[in-house]
């Protein structure tokens, strides 16, 4: 199972949430869990503008990179202009982060699986743990 961290704090947050649901939907797998939505301060960085966040499980049978691929598409289409670099956090509409995908693990410059600062992040523990009892 692929696990994914959702988060936004930009416009309709949690109409964000629901449409890269359904994007990730159509283009990763299918989704068959979804945590309630966490709503949080911004980690990393100064904003006025507090985030929702949301985990989901997904069936999928999309490699490691092409699930990357899949991801960067949705959050282009959902209007992201610029990805963090550097540790540089800014506002977003949609971050969609790959957390864990089965036993997997992966450390290459632009994929890291488990998600390296996964569990700094409560934003990203409580709904992970809500949808998934290995943690």
């Amino acid at each position: 199972m692929l696990f994914l961290s959702l988060g936004s704090n930009i416009g309709n947050r949690e109409r964000a949430l629901e449409r890269a649901t359904q994007l990730i939907n159509m283009l990763i797998g299918t989704v068959v869990r979804r945590s309630s939505f966490y709503y949080t301060a911004p980690w990393g960085f100064f904003s006025k503008n507090e985030f929702v966040n949301a985990c989901v499980g997904v069936e999928t049978s999309l490699t490691p990179h092409r699930v990357l691929d899949a991801i960067q598409l949705i959050e282009h289409i959902m209007g992201r202009t610029e990805k963090s670099v550097n540790r540089l956090y800014h506002d977003r509409v949609i971050d969609i982060d790959i957390l864990l995908y089965d036993d997997l693990h992966v450390d290459e410059p632009d994929l890291k699986i488990p998600h390296p600062l996964m569990l700094e992040r409560d934003f990203v523990m409580k709904p992970l743990r809500e949808i998934c009892n290995d943690f």
